[in-house]
């Protein structure tokens, strides 16, 4: 069996600084734009990635919720604790240099894991947890 990750999603606030973030801070490249207002759609991914992308999309727009559960979807990202990713860079300390220096909430400082991974964290716009680890392999 043959099988990569092609699409996740993670939900914004604020399509623009959603944008922002991905595009101009982390650089990657849009592939998509669709919709309007806060109700858009953005597939971002890396330009070396064609294969793998990030949709960023409206929370809480599934028909089938109710408005309790998207009451719980709201309160956990306002707490910063509803979505995360978890991205790679061959040089941890140089991206976090640039995500930090744009303005970007600091989570955690890069450090060794006692799980044997040396990453940071920082909050994207919509408050998700954006996890960078550093992986020698793609020096």
């Amino acid at each position: 069996m043959n099988i990569t990750l092609h699409s996740s999603f993670l939900p914004h606030t604020d399509p623009d600084a959603s944008l922002a973030f991905y595009r101009d801070i982390l650089g990657f490249e849009v592939r998509k734009d669709v919709g309007q207002g806060p109700m858009r759609w953005i597939t971002v991914g890396p330009a070396d990635q064609p294969g793998t992308s990030v949709i960023l999309e409206p929370p809480a727009v599934d028909p089938g919720l109710t408005d309790d559960e998207r009451r719980t979807i709201t309160e956990l990202m306002a707490k910063g604790s509803y979505a995360r990713i978890i991205l790679a860079t061959a040089d941890l300390d140089d991206t976090f240099a640039r995500v930090q220096a744009s303005g970007a909430e600091v989570v955690q400082e890069p450090i060794e894991q006692p799980y044997g991974v040396r990453d940071c964290a920082f909050r994207d716009p919509a408050g998700n947890l954006v996890r960078i680890n550093e992986v020698a392999e793609l020096r």
